[in-house]
């Protein structure tokens, strides 16, 4: 009795291996030059077959000059057609490239004779130069008795103007793979450090309230504080008095200071719900008072962007004295260009000296 053949191994399964990828991308680097001919009349009959060149301009690595021939490149032709090739000038090998030519009307119609490879590229694929002196362009570009009566001709001069694509290709790694880079956080840092008042060297007095900061911070983001910081006596600027702010307000310019961001008050912004009696009142209309004195630009921008958002018939006035008060001038430009499309409706809301404050400032600066 024969004994059963013992089964086979079953094959080993080997585990797939994490897929790869790759991205091959052909675009064209572009150039454009621009090729004067002063005194056509004076290069006709220098024979077929011969012509004049442009500078050779550089596009994509290679050297390109524009040929024109004024008695055509084809003796076929007799002169018949003025003829324009672009010419590769500088060694290489099978480039390839799209190519257009434009003869500028002159008239300032704006008619201009364009020839361009880069409308069928889809057709016909990019031009390939086999070596230095290859061309691409027109034996007949142009009727040269046309030509001559036309408005491309002006004073005796032409105008070509020339673009280049040539074509290239890589394996783009960058397009595949990338590594997320997070928004800045050295506000936060700079926030740490005034919340935490590590190392801090210098106290503010705001009627009352104490504030402890950094000389370097203050005087790297404030003029004044640098020439304050400057101008003193080591021993006298531990403490500085501040009596022309409200401490909350303080607290506001040194969080911007520190972190470049409007504090979060909601009780006291102009565009709380719970609105402050007037517009002067709000936090950005006081922290554009100390942006202005502390020379802080930034600052001033934000506040002012704050206080446009909430521009009323109701407010605009005060808006307005307050942006003039303050050198505001992009917020008195939004109040002015508002209060000129709206000033029907402001004539029933304001008393006459509002609107004579409004019609000051209207005609000073000039708006219709």
């Amino acid at each position: 009795m024969q004994n059963a053949p013992s089964p086979s191994p079953s094959p080993t399964t080997t585990p797939l291996s994490s897929p790869t990828s790759s991205l091959s991308l052909t675009q064209t680097i572009n150039g454009s030059h621009h090729f004067t001919i002063k005194g056509y009349s004076l290069s006709k009959g220098i024979g077929i077959g011969k012509h004049i060149a442009s500078d050779n301009f550089s596009v994509g690595g290679y050297q390109w000059a524009i040929y024109f021939y004024p008695d055509g490149k084809n003796p076929e032709d007799n002169s018949t057609y003025v003829s324009v090739f672009i010419a590769l000038a500088s060694e290489g090998t099978d480039v390839r490239a799209l190519f257009e030519l434009t003869l500028v009307d002159q008239s300032g119609k704006g008619k201009h004779k364009v020839h361009s490879h880069f409308d069928r590229s889809l057709e016909s694929g990019p031009y390939t130069l086999k070596y230095r002196g290859s061309m691409w362009g027109y034996k007949r570009f142009f009727r040269r008795a046309m030509l001559e009566t036309s408005d491309f001709l002006k004073d005796d001069c032409l105008k070509i103007n020339c673009t280049v694509g040539v074509v290239v290709s890589a394996i783009d790694c960058s397009r595949l793979h990338s590594i997320q880079v997070p928004e800045s956080d050295i506000g936060d840092h700079f926030g740490m450090l005034l919340e935490n008042e590590e190392s801090s060297d210098i106290t503010f007095n705001v009627v009352g309230e104490k504030f402890h900061a950094h000389k370097l911070v203050l005087a790297a983001r404030s003029p004044v504080f640098e020439t304050e910081f400057l101008d003193a006596m080591e021993e006298d600027n531990h403490e500085i008095v501040v009596t022309d702010m409200e401490p909350k307000v303080f607290k506001a310019l040194l969080h911007f200071i520190y972190k470049d961001t409007l504090i979060e008050d909601g009780e006291c912004s102009a565009s709380s719900s719970s609105c402050v009696p007037s517009v002067s009142d709000t936090l950005e209309a006081k922290l554009l008072a100390a942006a202005e004195k502390y020379v802080l630009p930034r600052l001033r921008l934000m506040c002012e962007s704050v206080l446009c958002k909430v521009i009323s018939v109701n407010s605009v006035a005060h808006t307005l004295a307050l942006a003039d008060r303050h050198c505001a001038m992009d917020l008195k430009s939004v109040c002015l260009k508002f209060a000129a499309e709206n000033l029907v409706g402001m004539s029933f809301q304001f008393d006459l000296f509002v609107l004579s404050f409004l019609f000051h400032f209207y005609c000073r600066l000039g708006f219709t």
